[in-house]
């Protein structure tokens, strides 16, 4: 998944009626796309329920923190948060905290005992319960529900779209993950892999379409290993695949654009490529996340490919879609990761030219395989020193792929104002690169023709030409 743990995700699209009576609920989200949606299906949980949301703490009756455990940074976070939270407790004691999501499940016990401050923890397979363990807390008990579910799916659940711009949405088209990386904690915080009856699925983008929005994120912490069993037969087939559901989504609406995130590469198959190739909605832009170089390590992370595979998966994306745009995530620092190691990281990066990635030094989870049964013996010292070099060299490949679209010209959803100047939009190709450009007499939502005339390491620059 694509992360955002250095600060919460506030809503803008709120309940802002005059006297409404409802208790009203903050709800701050760290993490993924998959928590945004998350706190969405909350929202929506709550409404139903009685209560109101609102972006303004000092005023809520319920703060609800949508918590990530991935990284160590992600939860030194909130515990920060929490610290804020209690202060508010002390100046209004019936205010109600409650700790949700993947920490909930991670530190259950710790929450509730450390924490007095916290009244409820619930992690995410539970939130239907939400509305209960509210009211048990708001009579003095501690609610606590963290099981794990084999079915839950929430698929029968319209979420709250609490975004503000009303263009892009995310659809959760999974739950769960089967791949146990020695480094990864999901597995243990978010249970066992399950996939949304795609008719669910369908129904929900369709109400999306209806409402306005121009594009979708069809999102599972890995995509490509969807698969639905139908009881009886959908479109003559006794099971739905990702290529299968993609295709499905394309067809609802040509204006529609379509998303997706994250890809496995032991999973991504040329069934999807071909399926992108098709449709031109489908957007060309894929986050294949590599981890590492170095086969040896990849063996450790037990990631299921090796290095020559991953370029394989690279190369088929490039014959079958070539001007599909590719990002990855990159570790630095895994156990036992030598200069070599690292340099074959590197070589590879310089390899597959990838437009963009996320980064970030090796950070060991409890309880994870890699916690258990190997060392965390590369210094800090050499992971920082790694970690910067992996952000120069992917700062100057980010930088060549900027320019070499600069005279090119896509069509670009416009997503919203550019925070620089209220006389410019913004808005993303379909190789999900960031455009600036000025605004003219179109409006949010609105798909254009721009031309890009220069960039700056993070976007590019353009102006609306005629089709």
């Amino acid at each position: 998944m694509d992360f955002n743990d250095e600060q919460g995700t506030l809503f803008d699209n709120i309940d802002n009626q005059p006297n409404d009576n409802r208790p009203k609920v903050f709800i701050e989200t760290y993490g993924c796309q998959m928590n945004v949606n998350d706190s969405e299906v909350i929202a929506s949980i709550l409404r139903a329920n009685g209560y109101a949301i609102t972006n303004d703490i000092e005023n809520a009756d319920v703060i609800l923190v949508n918590t990530c455990s991935i990284r160590e940074n992600a939860e030194t976070r909130v515990w920060g948060r929490l610290d804020v939270f209690k202060q508010i407790k002390k100046r209004k004691p019936a205010v109600l905290i409650g700790v949700l999501g993947c920490m909930a499940e991670r530190l259950k016990d710790q929450l509730l005992e450390d924490q007095k401050v916290v009244d409820l923890v619930v992690g995410p397979d539970a939130y239907r319960e939400l509305p209960v363990l509210l009211r048990s807390a708001e009579e003095g008990q501690k609610g606590i529900n963290v099981l794990l579910s084999r079915e839950e799916t929430y698929g029968d659940i319209s979420p709250v779209r609490l975004d503000k711009n009303g263009v892009s949405a995310f659809v959760s088209i999974m739950r769960g993950c089967n791949n146990m990386c020695a480094y990864c904690v999901v597995p243990y915080v978010r249970g066992a892999e399950r996939s949304r009856d795609p008719r669910t699925i369908i129904r929900e983008v369709q109400e999306l379409i209806d409402a306005g929005y121009r594009e979708v994120t069809l999102l599972g912490q890995n995509v490509d290993s969807y698969h639905w069993k139908h009881e009886g037969f959908l479109h003559h087939k006794l099971y739905t695949n990702f290529s299968d559901l993609l295709e499905m989504v394309a067809k609802l609406s040509p204006k529609l654009r379509i998303r997706f995130s994250t890809s496995h590469p032991k999973d991504l198959n040329n069934d999807v490529l071909y399926t992108m190739a098709m449709y031109e909605n489908i957007c060309n832009h894929i986050h294949l996340p590599v981890q590492s170089g170095s086969s040896r390590i990849l063996e450790l992370m037990n990631r299921g490919y090796t290095r020559e595979y991953y370029m394989g998966r690279v190369k088929a994306i490039r014959d079958i879609i070539p001007d599909c745009a590719i990002s990855t995530d990159v570790i630095a620092g895994f156990c036992t990761e030598t200069e070599l190691d690292h340099d074959l990281t590197l070589t590879l990066m310089e390899w597959a030219k990838f437009d963009f990635a996320f980064m970030f030094k090796y950070s060991e989870r409890p309880n994870t395989k890699a916690a258990r049964k190997l060392k965390d013996d590369v210094t800090e010292d050499i992971k920082s020193r790694r970690l910067t070099e992996i952000i120069e060299l992917q700062g100057k490949l980010s930088e060549k792929s900027k320019q070499s679209e600069i005279g090119k010209s896509f069509e670009v959803l416009i997503e919203g104002e550019s925070k620089k100047s209220s006389n410019d939009f913004y808005g993303r190709t379909s190789q999900n690169k960031v455009v600036v450009f000025p605004r003219e007499n179109y409006n949010i939502g609105d798909y254009v023709l721009v031309k890009i005339s220069d960039c700056t390491p993070a976007t590019m620059i353009g102006k609306i030409v005629e089709e």
